[in-house]
């Protein structure tokens, strides 16, 4: 039976840690939590799971997360956000493969809660994850932000029944102060990729963003959640590519 390193990066995420960890037990081989020097009681808590616990300045999603890759024992990874966990029909489809490991990387649908309800529609699900798999077949990478685990050509993926259950944020204003800092992010990503902005760029982003959530996505079956979640972010959206356009115009001056 193979056996399995499980893979977390946290920064102050004392509120959600402890759940993810606890997931884990009698799935994971080991655990690795790569933390970015948290302030809160997130070491503490991870202690008392006994992991391995190493300190490493954030250096972006993506690297950080390649980072953490290089720690683990085992070639087999389990990689979870810290404000994710498993839930009980993932944790048994988990060790049905641990029985027979037949693909390279395995998918799994992630279920996102907003503000104490579960949502349905706007984008949020299925969301579909890839977050098992062989190292040494793929790394994160795109952007450091919104990163995605790229599979090498001709790796073979499965796909595995169970959400991986996700709490994003933790209030309204959570989403909105994330929402900028993301938008933020996202620009300078996009800028020091080459990409370009004009004067109508951000509205028609913010236009469609909108449209393809709430409409093409049925966000409006997720009720009001459904709409502050697709309007916040269509205007992340918005931000993200204005903010990229001064860049731009910054770079040229």
């Amino acid at each position: 039976m193979p056996k399995i390193s499980a893979v977390i990066i946290t920064y102050n995420e004392e509120q959600f840690i402890d759940k993810c960890l606890a997931s884990l037990k009698g799935v994971a081989d080991e655990i690795v939590v790569v933390d970015s020097f948290s302030t809160d009681t997130t070491e503490d808590i991870c202690k008392k799971h006994n992991v391995r616990f190493i300190k490493h300045a954030f250096e972006g999603f993506r690297d950080q997360k390649n980072f953490a890759l290089q720690l683990a024992s085992y070639k087999n990874i389990l990689s979870l956000d810290a404000d994710e966990a498993l839930s009980d029909q993932l944790r048994e489809s988990i060790l049905a493969v641990k029985e027979r490991w037949e693909f390279d990387g395995y998918v799994f649908n992630r279920r996102s809660n907003y503000c104490g309800t579960w949502i349905n529609h706007s984008e949020w699900y299925p969301d579909k994850q890839l977050r098992m798999f062989y190292t040494d077949h793929g790394k994160w990478g795109v952007l450091n932000l919104h990163e995605k685990f790229m599979m090498s050509n001709g790796a073979t993926i499965g796909k595995m029944k169970g959400d991986l259950l996700h709490w994003p944020f933790l209030s309204l204003q959570d989403h909105i102060n994330k929402m900028k800092k993301y938008s933020a992010i996202g620009a300078e990503e996009f800028h020091k990729a080459g990409k370009k902005a004009n004067i109508f760029t951000p509205y028609i982003h913010y236009l469609w963003g909108f449209f393809r959530a709430y409409i093409v996505h049925r966000g409006i079956l997720d009720g009001r959640n459904g709409f502050l979640i697709c309007s916040l972010y269509a205007k992340s959206t918005f931000n993200k590519y204005k903010k990229l356009r001064e860049l731009n115009r910054s770079s040229e001056r």
